[in-house]
């Protein structure tokens, strides 16, 4: 039994978790953490869980007293005959106490295993819970002596503690983002950790193939060869097609990897793909950026081409897939000042293009937006499955 921490966005790695474990093993605690029933799990595979760990302590229900007397009791037992210096890093989630509380446990901890003789550094909480970055750093729950105990507080009271098995490697993704041969802030900056959340969401089997049509600077076809499947991108203009072709020899150099992959020129409105295709992902046309929301005049019109171009895309790419081929695109959706969504049409009608929707258990395929406060236009992840 596993917990993950769920990232600034929960539905993405709720959504995320229930196609790589399938719906029946995740169950939220709240919107911070889920709890996942399986025998194993990779962290750095996900791209929406921010901290994962082997639940240890179940507590019915109690208060934050209880929860120190618990880990004290647990810990003090475990440790006794530890060999070594441990570092221990402290994050609750779902409380509201005060960093110093969280601390507490540390320093009680700390001196008890001291009269048997085991040195204890304790990571300082700058809040209640320790941020990604100073798990990440601190190499926190990738080696036995370091340790990161995650207490969550579910929406009903119960409180699940667990030992951490790693942070998201931000170091990584920041390496695989800024320092590809190839950028393009004009065409959008696809965050690493997106396509990975994406490719999940498709799910294909392993060593498929994944097409995608609008590849862009190579993002999600970079993430895809991470993964070891197979890799076949293409896009309108010729300079993506080049960016695409470099990034992903970059790849091949940086990471050691061996990989084939085939890009080509081409309008994804008529464009004829290459077979096999076993799975479709994509970031597709989201339309011109707003630094602030549009007149309902301007939005009308960029909403109606962007439904086109999209709606054109899905038509040409329907025939040319099996039933059953598993597809994940980003679509635009824009939001307006009071934080309300404008969606395509095309989301109501997507049955007559050739696709169903993905029913999830937890959380609704509306739910699956990603967006940084300061946007205008929001990806909206449409998970679908060809009919």
């Amino acid at each position: 039994m596993y917990i993950a921490i769920l990232g600034r966005q929960p539905a993405l790695g709720i959504a995320e978790l229930e196609r790589v474990f399938g719906g029946n093993n995740v169950t939220p605690l709240s919107n911070l953490a889920t709890v996942i029933d399986t025998n194993s799990l990779d962290i750095q595979k996900l791209g929406g869980v921010l901290k994962a760990g082997t639940v240890t302590i179940d507590i019915t229900s109690g208060d934050w007293h209880k929860v120190n007397q618990k880990i004290v009791q647990h810990y003090t037992r475990v440790w006794s005959s530890f060999e070594g210096k441990i570092t221990l890093g402290l994050s609750a989630y779902g409380f509201d106490i005060d960093p110093r509380d969280v601390q507490k446990i540390g320093i009680t901890l700390k001196q008890r295993l001291k009269r048997t003789g085991v040195s204890l550094r304790i990571v300082p909480n700058q809040e209640s819970a320790l941020s990604t970055a100073t798990s990440h750093h601190n190499k926190l729950g990738l080696a036995q002596n370091k340790v990161e105990l995650l207490i969550v507080r579910s929406k009903n009271g119960k409180i699940v503690i667990a030992e951490s098995i790693g942070a998201q490697n931000i170091t990584a993704y920041t390496k695989r983002d800024q320092e590809r041969p190839k950028r393009d802030a004009f065409v959008g900056m696809l965050p690493p950790k997106l396509a990975q959340i994406m490719i999940n969401l498709a799910h294909p089997p392993a060593g498929t193939r994944i097409l995608d049509p609008f590849c862009g600077t190579g993002v999600i076809l970079q993430e895809a060869a991470l993964q070891s499947y197979g890799v076949y991108g293409s896009d309108l203009s010729e300079k993506m097609v080049r960016y695409s072709r470099e990034n992903l020899n970059w790849l091949t150099d940086t990471h050691h990897l061996r990989f084939d992959f085939d890009l080509h020129e081409g309008d994804a409105m008529d464009t004829k793909w290459q077979q096999p295709i076993g799975a479709v992902v994509a970031e597709t046309y989201l339309g011109q950026p707003f630094s602030a929301p549009p007149s309902p005049v301007k939005l009308d019109e960029v909403r109606r081409n962007c439904n086109h171009i999209l709606t054109e895309f899905l038509k040409n790419l329907s025939p040319q897939i099996d039933s059953g081929t598993p597809v994940c695109v980003a679509i635009p959706a824009w939001r307006n000042k009071e934080g309300r969504f404008t969606h395509l049409p095309l989301i109501a009608t997507i049955a007559q293009l050739g696709f169903k929707p993905h029913e999830f258990s937890n959380i609704s395929q509306n739910d699956l937006l990603y967006f940084r406060e300061d946007q205008v236009v929001a990806r909206e992840l449409l998970v679908l499955t060809k009919i």
